[in-house]
């Protein structure tokens, strides 16, 4: 098919993205690729976000206008001056070079390329960095920190408590907290349903009896107050979902009482640590934490030490 057959299409069929004169060739395609990607590969605003800053990305450094000014060298010329004058990470490198290599398979798929330029380029290796995670002792101190502070109102303390345990003891997700739902969170068959997760997938994640006891008493207190929100984890009064706003002042008051820097996903690391530490399956854990692939899942191996003395005991001349 020719760019400009292409082009002259009837645009009504776009739902999300809609076509603007002024935009140029390259411009009009992508936002097609991205209409695509949420319409049909169901790609989260967040990825379609990632993909529209790659192209602008692009374009900075190498100011494209047609579909025939993609060709490997550009791409190479842009990623080289990431590089150089921007610092950019290998891993920013590798994740700019796969948004454009999406868009073009998409325009094979189209039939406006015949091959992908992006396929002959080499991805940056990333390093390999061991996740950060808290000890033990540190863990217990956030959630004695989480319980013991000088809230205004007993919900927020039983909220704040519950929400730190739900972090460190199931791993989940900053955004999958705040998307936790009252029916997600069985207390009755001791489980927490994570719906559309990372990658669009449901897990279910088994709670341990301390979880299931900070947070029976959570909504206890909930009922008192009768919060009017769906949501596990709500706002005080309101009847929609606890701001990211609210969880991160939370956060910044249990940092400055503890002395313990951590973020949601720190705590995530941890539990997946404290978990192998435990001795838990690795096949289970890989399934809990939401991991597309086992081998993510096996990096926290090397930072295990408890794992790593257990396994040296199975050497046979010990």
């Amino acid at each position: 098919m020719k760019i400009n057959d292409y082009l002259a299409e009837p645009d009504s069929h776009l739902l999300i993205f809609q076509y603007m004169p002024m935009f140029t060739e390259i411009e009009t395609l992508h936002e097609r690729f991205l209409n695509y990607s949420f319409a049909i590969k169901e790609n989260s605003p967040r990825t379609i976000a990632w993909h529209r800053d790659a192209l602008k990305s692009l374009r900075r450094i190498v100011p494209i206008e047609t579909a025939a000014e993609l060709p490997r060298s550009n791409i190479e010329i842009w990623i080289m001056k990431g590089k150089t004058d921007h610092n950019w990470a290998a891993k920013t490198r590798r994740e700019r070079i796969k948004s454009i290599g999406l868009f073009c398979n998409w325009l094979i798929q189209e039939e406006i390329f015949s091959k992908n330029p992006v396929d002959t380029i080499d991805l940056p290796k990333l390093p390999k960095r061991i996740p950060r995670h808290l000890p033990r002792d540190q863990g217990e101190t956030l959630l004695m920190w989480a319980h013991n502070y000088p809230y205004h109102y007993a919900f927020e303390r039983e909220r704040g408590y519950s929400m730190i345990a739900m972090l460190l003891f199931t791993g989940i997700r900053k955004k999958e907290l705040r998307s936790l739902e009252l029916r997600d969170v069985d207390v009755e068959n001791k489980v927490v349903f994570v719906r559309s997760g990372k990658g669009n997938k449901d897990r279910m994640i088994p709670m341990n009896d301390r979880l299931l006891l900070i947070c029976r008493k959570y909504l206890k207190n909930r009922e008192k107050m009768k919060a009017p929100s769906p949501y596990f984890f709500s706002p005080k009064n309101a009847s929609g979902q606890l701001s990211e706003a609210v969880l991160n002042r939370f956060i910044e008051k249990i940092r400055a009482k503890s002395k313990i820097h951590f973020t949601p996903h720190l705590l995530r690391h941890t539990f997946v640590v404290l978990m192998l530490e435990g001795g838990c399956n690795l096949f289970a854990l890989s399934k809990m934490m939401g991991h597309s692939d086992i081998k993510t899942t096996t990096i926290y191996l090397s930072d295990t030490s408890a794992h790593l003395q257990d396994q040296m005991r199975m050497h046979p001349l010990t």
